[in-house]
């Protein structure tokens, strides 16, 4: 009687993945709403526009009338003026805030509190924000009367509505929290007995700071920064208000050319921002790894 063998366990047969059918709307949202218009929007660009009409004959005139006028450069270099500014006055002002809300409070309950009392703006139109601040900018407006009150200024600062510093203004307050949210979860991830560590090794705060606490937030930073980016290269609407259309970004320059029904000049506009806006998003996502860190 010869010993039976082992039984011989077969392993089931993988089963064939249909991961492709929970991506699938996903792809095809953005096929059909990302790039798609924005594969017309490059199409129409090369169209040959009229004084009243456009044709779908493909030239590059649009592309020569944007670049040959001193009005339009101007505009872009205007635009990428104001979104550095913007960027840097969000995160000086951001950053800090985040600090104390993230790390600071230790306390979990107030540290939400506090992070929906900046959200709370946002519960308000957009266009009430931005024209809020024609009355605290104007020349006979809340800021100039507190300052000639404490007797800082003898005189209306002009300067601070229908400029490009109103528009700044303005721009900082409606974005810097987007700065402020994606630091503050960064800030608050971090692990207090790393710090503690540190301390009790005699590291002194701008030690840790600079070691510790900057590099572990800097995915929100960068975070940060490309909500902020993507935001202020679009915008058009604050310029409008606050500057007395004196100021003319991108946006602006998007928004009269369709209203003159001028669409190819239109679409090299959009083009040429889409661009700076992908080039900034690359160049942000190349600091860090967010796929790694988050």
């Amino acid at each position: 009687m010869t010993a039976a063998s082992p039984a011989r366990i077969e392993a089931p047969a993988p089963r064939k993945s249909n991961a492709w059918w929970l991506i699938a709307p996903g792809v095809i949202w953005m096929a059909l709403f990302l790039v798609a218009p924005i594969l017309l929007i490059v199409y129409v660009s090369f169209w040959t526009q009229t004084t009243f009409k456009i044709e779908p004959t493909l030239t590059l005139q649009s592309w020569k009338t944007f670049f040959g006028s001193d009005t339009y450069l101007a505009s872009l270099w205007t635009t990428v003026r104001i979104w550095l500014i913007v960027l840097a006055t969000t995160f000086v002002i951001g950053y800090p805030t985040a600090l104390f809300v993230g790390l600071f409070i230790k306390n979990k309950t107030l540290s939400t509190v506090l992070l929906v009392i900046c959200v709370i703006p946002f519960w308000t139109s957009f266009l009430i924000r931005v024209l809020a601040w024609r009355p605290m900018l104007g020349k006979e407006g809340a800021i100039n009367i507190l300052l000639q009150k404490f007797g800082i200024i003898s005189e209306p600062i002009e300067a601070l509505l229908f400029t490009e510093l109103s528009v700044i203004i303005g721009m900082t307050q409606i974005y810097v929290v987007f700065m402020v949210g994606p630091i503050a979860f960064m800030l608050g991830r971090i692990d207090p007995n790393i710090i503690e560590a540190a301390r009790d090794l005699g590291a002194g705060f701008w030690r840790i700071f600079r070691k510790i606490i900057f590099p572990l937030s800097l995915p929100g930073v960068v975070v940060g920064a490309i909500f902020v980016s993507v935001m202020v290269l679009g915008e058009f609407a604050t310029a409008a208000a606050l500057s007395g259309r004196k100021v003319n970004l991108l946006g602006n320059i998007i928004v009269t050319q369709v209203g003159s029904l001028k669409w190819a000049l239109a679409s090299v506009v959009g083009v040429i921002l889409t661009i700076i806006m992908g080039l900034v998003i690359a160049g942000f996502l190349r600091i860090v790894d967010l796929k790694r860190e988050l």
